[in-house]
């Protein structure tokens, strides 16, 4: 019989209700101006997560009072195709911010189309301008689901500012990202952050004193209790679908060994999205200071 969760739970939803009344009292007051924030989506082919990705988002966007321009293009579409949408986007000064739902049709270049955009206008914040601006600290739109980390764990009080955090994933839209953020001088992060990954031999020795633990690696069940620090926070970052199915890094049962752990559905999704909106409504207020 396995042991019985002892961790507190730290579920994304509260978090994402927090930043999105903060994006609706904004973006009312910008259309309050006559400046309706935008966000503005380009799906291309016909599956049936990635449409249901884009609906939940157009969805979220009308509860804010929003404007969701939406393209659809075929799988067929060619990469020009891909840019004409985009630079119409870059040259509408309605739209706010635009993203590009991935991932793409095999004979299209997903970095091409990221790289043509206005980095304003990254909403995903992957943008390489956008992230030497995180480098560097310069303000610009953030990578959602490392902003959303960020502010889950300020949401629950989790101390970060000088303890130890060890990242398991070194990927571009994750791993990177947040071992920057969160070693920036703030009162939210200003951590010592390691990032380990698969290829580091013995990578839980690192894991195992981690004060924070954050699975980045999209690996399923890759961290289980024996690699947790007893009372540790552990978030789980990184995870893989089976159809639908949600396969998540961190497995259940180190909620037996951790302090405080993300729930396996509704940890950082909810945050990721609330972030995605937060960097339209920032846009928006950029564009229209």
């Amino acid at each position: 019989m396995s042991a019985p969760a002892t961790a507190r739970l730290l579920p994304g939803k509260p978090v994402a209700d927090e930043i999105l009344a903060d994006v609706a009292t904004r973006s009312a007051a910008l259309r309050a101006r006559g400046i309706t924030p935008s966000l503005a989506t380009l799906l291309v082919g016909d599956d049936d997560a990635s449409a249901g990705y884009i609906r939940i988002k157009q969805q979220q966007a009308a509860a804010l009072g929003f404007a969701s321009p939406h393209e659809h293009l075929p799988a067929s579409a060619t990469q020009a195709e891909v840019q004409r949408v985009i630079t119409t986007w870059n040259d509408d000064p309605a739209v706010h911010g635009m993203l590009v739902q991935y991932p793409i049709p095999g004979h299209l270049d997903y970095n091409a189309a990221l790289q043509s955009m206005d980095p304003d206008k990254d909403v995903d914040g992957l943008h390489p301008v956008n992230m030497g601006r995180l480098a560097l600290g310069i303000p610009g739109p953030l990578p959602c689901t490392p902003a959303g980390i960020e502010a889950l764990l300020a949401y629950y009080d989790i101390p970060v500012a000088g303890r130890e955090v060890v990242i398991l994933g070194r990927g571009a839209t994750l791993g990177r990202p947040l071992a920057m953020l969160l070693a920036q001088k703030r009162p939210t992060a200003d951590a010592a952050v390691t990032v380990v990954h698969t290829g580091v031999k013995d990578w839980a020795r690192y894991t195992r004193r981690a004060d924070i633990l954050i699975a980045a690696a999209g690996v399923p069940g890759i961290i289980q209790p024996e690699h947790v620090k007893p009372g540790a926070v552990v978030v789980g970052g990184g995870v893989r679908y089976e159809g639908r199915r949600i396969l998540p890094d961190v497995d259940e049962s180190c909620a037996a060994v951790a302090g405080a752990i993300t729930p396996r559905v509704g940890g950082v999704g909810p945050t990721t999205v609330a972030m995605l909106f937060r960097n339209v409504v920032t846009a928006a207020e950029r564009a229209n200071p």
